[in-house]
């Protein structure tokens, strides 16, 4: 989730809030882009990833047992944490992204509210210090699952070149790491772009070949309707002849076929 939680938080804010109280007060978004938290990789906006990354999680600090190498979680919590101001659901949604270590068409399961609540305290997040809600929580947890499920859309995409080797690729595993920025955001951070606020590594399972997707989530303009959030931009880790070809192969094609004015992804503008 990495990032995610504290952007989605930001932006589900501004979902519920009155028009009357976005009008009065300025962006949200705006604010936390340009004072983020200290453990935030954009905590300086004009530096490129020079923080102190001393890792305060309480996850960095368990036994390797404890943790799930599939999805880099602790086991998963459903528990209400200590002073919580309000109960939250515990059901978890079911995803459209079909899971590699189940058997048949079992897909991923998205984390609970509850989940999600202690997730964010294990990062550091305090609710005593944030305007939160029962309604905001149930936003994060929306923003948080469409967000993936277009990823996983943009993968299946890379996944078409392929269909005849494999027409039901799944997902294995998935880990974020927001603080390693990829070659590719830093070059665009040297001439001129943002940064993402968050990266994932997805490692798909193409009928038993594993595969290395990188997403680098970026900071959309506005939310939409669908709670998207995030501008993604997903491809094929260079570290295979394979992806490396198929990624010469696309980036041919859209310089030759796609309009000038036509985004490279349109995932967030359904």
């Amino acid at each position: 989730m990495g990032n995610v939680l504290t952007v989605a938080s930001v932006s589900a804010t501004n979902v519920i809030a009155p028009a009357s109280e976005q009008a009065a007060k300025p962006s949200n978004m705006k604010g936390f882009l340009s004072n983020p938290p200290l453990e935030c990789p954009m905590h300086k906006p004009n530096q490129l990833n020079t923080i102190d990354y001393t890792s305060k999680c309480p996850i960095d600090k368990m036994d390797a047992s404890d943790i799930n190498p599939l999805n880099m979680m602790p086991p998963a919590n459903q528990q209400p944490s200590p002073g919580q101001p309000f109960s939250l659901p515990t059901d978890r949604e079911a995803s459209t992204i079909p899971n590699a270590t189940k058997p048949g068409d079992e897909t991923w399961l998205y984390p609970s509210q509850q989940m999600f609540w202690n997730a964010m305290l294990r990062k550091g997040w305090r609710w005593e210090e944030s305007d939160i809600n029962p309604q905001i929580m149930e936003i994060i947890v929306k923003i948080h699952n469409i967000n993936n499920e277009q990823a996983w859309k943009e993968v299946l995409k890379w996944e078409a070149l392929h269909a005849r080797e494999c027409c039901s690729p799944k997902l294995l595993s998935f880990a974020g790491n927001a603080k390693k920025y990829s070659p590719r955001a830093r070059i665009r951070y040297w001439m001129g772009y943002k940064l993402p606020f968050d990266r994932h590594d997805w490692v798909v399972d193409r009928c038993g070949k594993s595969v290395r997707y990188v997403i680098d989530y970026y900071e959309g303009d506005r939310v939409y309707e669908n709670y998207s959030i995030a501008l993604l931009d997903v491809r094929p880790a260079m570290d295979s002849w394979e992806n490396i070809w198929d990624r010469m192969k696309v980036a041919w094609w859209r310089w030759r076929y796609q309009p000038n004015d036509e985004p490279i992804s349109a995932a967030n503008a359904q």
